[in-house]
């Protein structure tokens, strides 16, 4: 086999993960098209608001949880993928890292339902989506994507989301049901765990075993650069939800905003399974000049529809939420200018700065966004300034600054691009 078909084998796979990827995402949008009116309507914004407030909460504990290891496994995986052995002992460790991780995160919710009057006032609705994302990040889909397997993720994605649409029109009929929310939730993921463990085992040959305690805590230090660049991403996406259901008392603003960033959200999922399937590839193969054609064709796409959107903002939110609704098209507005610049910062960071050896500067450039966010939103805290706008601006503005700080790393280092594979930003650890 020559050189040039290895290329045209490998780039095969990729097409293949990124429709794979597209499947998922266009999944996610068109049960959410169906879905998420229909929540609107029968709970209102207030009770919407008080899901969006637990939801966007227990981000920063899926976030812990998972504590980058959906980055780290992934590329540790691709450069052992004919291994099983090695694996196993991989999926084995990290499985009892995010054990012991989930303990210490329900301890910490424990405590912040007893601190926090907002949500102490309804902590069985908060422990319920703990479970729920507890379970959801068990799920192993770093083997997956690091293997380019991404059919099995798919499948499995696609039929929780029918699921829970289908139950949630059977089920949901008034306000008071809005605990069946994250009820389903977890029944779907209980399904969609018990089948991907039953898969890996049975299907390809990877299972627990037997592990020192030492290699728990290799993976943890190995996926700690990874997670510190997910917790500092989760400060500037979640908080802003959380902030306001606090701060409002009531669930009507968060409802607002929970809404617009519903589709700002939206918008973001189309972007990133290009930037998934990527990755891996990228790892492995180097092909930069993938990356430029991929930004050169999406980019005009992108910002025509943003521009389309801006202008149509309100009946869009109208049509979509309710008339109830129409207040989130301000917030709607100011914060497209996120998925302007999502697609090139999510590209230009692991896809692109890993082969390059440069890695740890995606992690840097979250934790600099993280901190600008940080400290801007203490100066509008002591200006009384923090409301669904402000915040809304805040978080266009640390995106963008994030992206630029990417791309002028990528120009300032182009030379790397011809270079021969370095091990700067990946090394071959063994569990």
């Amino acid at each position: 086999m020559n050189l040039r078909t290895k290329v045209n084998g490998k780039r095969g796979v990729l097409l293949k993960n990124t429709v794979m990827l597209y499947i998922l995402q266009f999944s996610t949008y068109f049960f959410s098209f169906i879905v998420v009116p229909y929540e609107t309507r029968v709970l209102g914004p207030v009770i919407f608001g008080l899901i969006g407030a637990a939801t966007a909460a227990m981000v920063y504990f899926q976030s812990v949880i998972d504590f980058g290891f959906i980055l780290s496994g992934t590329a540790d995986v691709a450069l052992h993928k004919d291994d099983k052995q090695y694996l196993s002992r991989l999926f084995t460790s990290i499985t009892l890292a995010k054990l012991l991780l989930a303990l210490l995160c329900s301890a910490v919710l424990l405590v912040l339902c007893q601190a926090i009057g907002v949500w102490g006032d309804h902590v069985e609705l908060y422990f319920l989506f703990f479970i729920s994302i507890f379970l959801a990040s068990l799920m192993p889909d770093y083997l997956y994507r690091g293997l380019e397997q991404m059919e099995v993720i798919t499948v499995r994605a696609v039929c929780i989301k029918a699921f829970f649409t289908v139950m949630i029109f059977v089920l949901l009929k008034d306000a008071s049901q809005y605990y069946l929310v994250p009820v389903l939730n977890i029944i779907g993921n209980g399904a969609a765990f018990v089948f991907v463990y039953w898969h890996l085992k049975k299907k390809m040959q990877i299972t627990f075993t037997k592990i020192p305690l030492a290699s728990v805590v290799t993976v943890l230090k190995q996926s700690m650069p990874f997670f510190f660049s997910r917790v500092a991403t989760t400060v500037y996406t979640a908080t802003n939800t959380v902030m306001l259901n606090i701060i409002s008392g009531t669930g009507a603003v968060t409802g607002y905003y929970t809404s617009a960033d519903k589709l700002i959200t939206t918008a973001k999922s189309g972007m990133s399974p290009i930037s998934d399937s990527l990755y891996p590839y990228m790892v492995k193969q180097r092909d930069f000049k993938m990356v430029k054609k991929v930004l050169i064709v999406l980019m005009p796409i992108i910002i025509a529809g943003c521009i389309v959107v801006a202008i149509f903002a309100e009946p869009l939110c109208i049509w979509f939420f309710g008339r109830e609704y129409a207040e989130a098209a301000d917030v709607l507005r100011v914060m497209l200018p996120v998925v302007v610049v999502i697609l090139p910062s999510y590209i230009l960071g692991f896809p692109t700065l890993s082969p390059m050896g440069l890695a740890k500067h995606a992690n840097y450039s979250t934790i600099l966004g993280s901190a600008f966010y940080v400290c801007v939103i203490v100066v509008l805290f002591v200006m009384g300034r923090i409301d669904m706008i402000t915040l809304g601006v805040l978080t266009s503005i640390t995106e963008i600054l994030i992206f630029l700080y990417r791309a002028v790393i990528v120009y300032h280092y182009r030379d790397r691009m011809k270079a021969n594979k370095t091990e700067e930003g990946f090394h071959e650890n063994h569990p």
